[in-house]
């Protein structure tokens, strides 16, 4: 294997890059990309690096690979920033749930406190709605997020079946996938589509918010074995890689292991 380590001017002072190059087995040619803080901790990924430095340092913009800024993105996080300052503000928000309706609710819900009796007992209108509503082709805003790897480039969407077609006003079929995506993670009801064919008509009146927005549709037996050999050939393909990554581990890790006695074997001649 073939090493180059340099100062990296993107990070804070004392930070190496350095890359390796395999010669030799079935990722021959490719290369590894690792990060070395001024203490020689060792770091694999860019998640592992910006868990290490924290709020020291943002990383939305650096190219792991490269171990540069990518100053399109800078610029734009400077853009955002400088319109809403209080995106500069605080920590981070992670929540990942789906976006739902932000204003307060229409419905009274009167709750009356007694404060002369004993107990303190609180009344409460029994005939409240007990499940908020619903905001209607919420999943639009799902539309235009792409999804990307570790290393920051996009990752290729699904293709859906031909069957399932979406319903409503500017749909797409990313907007679809996601919505579909987000019915299987949050509900264990069964996804059936809207069954109403009333809901092309009219969608803002006749839509189910419980389904999709796409059209009824049957899962058939020759879809089934479709995904079936599609979840086989990805299993294939992580198997391989997985082995492959393996063995350039273990080739590494002996190449080290060489090297580290041919030094000693050296310091011994020259002791000698």
């Amino acid at each position: 294997m073939e090493r180059k380590r340099w100062e990296c001017s993107a990070l804070p002072n004392g930070w190496k890059r350095e890359e390796v190059t395999r010669k030799s087995g079935l990722s021959a040619g490719k290369s590894d990309v690792y990060y070395f803080s001024p203490t020689g901790k060792k770091f694999r990924s860019k998640p592992q690096l910006a868990r290490y430095l924290g709020n020291s340092m943002d990383l939305s913009s650096f190219d792991f690979r490269t171990g540069k800024m990518i100053m399109s993105k800078l610029n734009k996080n400077r853009q955002r920033l400088r319109h809403d300052p209080s995106q500069s503000k605080g920590k981070p928000d992670l929540n990942t749930s789906l976006p739902v309706r932000q204003t307060a609710s229409i419905f009274k819900q009167p709750v009356t406190k007694v404060t002369n009796h004993p107990s303190n007992k609180v009344k409460t209108d029994t005939q409240k709605a007990v499940e908020q509503p619903r905001q209607l082709f919420w999943e639009k805003k799902l539309s235009g997020l792409n999804t990307y790897d570790i290393a920051e480039e996009l990752v290729k969407t699904m293709d859906l079946p031909k069957g399932v077609q979406g319903v409503g006003p500017g749909y797409t079929d990313k907007t679809l996938l996601s919505a579909l995506a987000s019915a299987l993670h949050t509900s264990s009801a069964p996804i059936t589509g809207q069954l109403s064919s009333a809901v092309e008509k009219n969608p803002g009146v006749w839509l189910n918010t419980t389904q999709p927005l796409c059209k009824a549709f049957m899962v058939t037996d020759e879809d089934i074995r479709k995904q079936e050999d599609l979840v086989y050939s990805v299993r294939k393909r992580l198997e391989e890689a997985l082995m492959a990554d393996m063995l350039a581990h273990i080739e590494e890790v002996s190449t080290e292991a060489r090297s580290l006695k041919e030094e000693s074997s050296d310091e011994e001649t020259q002791s000698v």
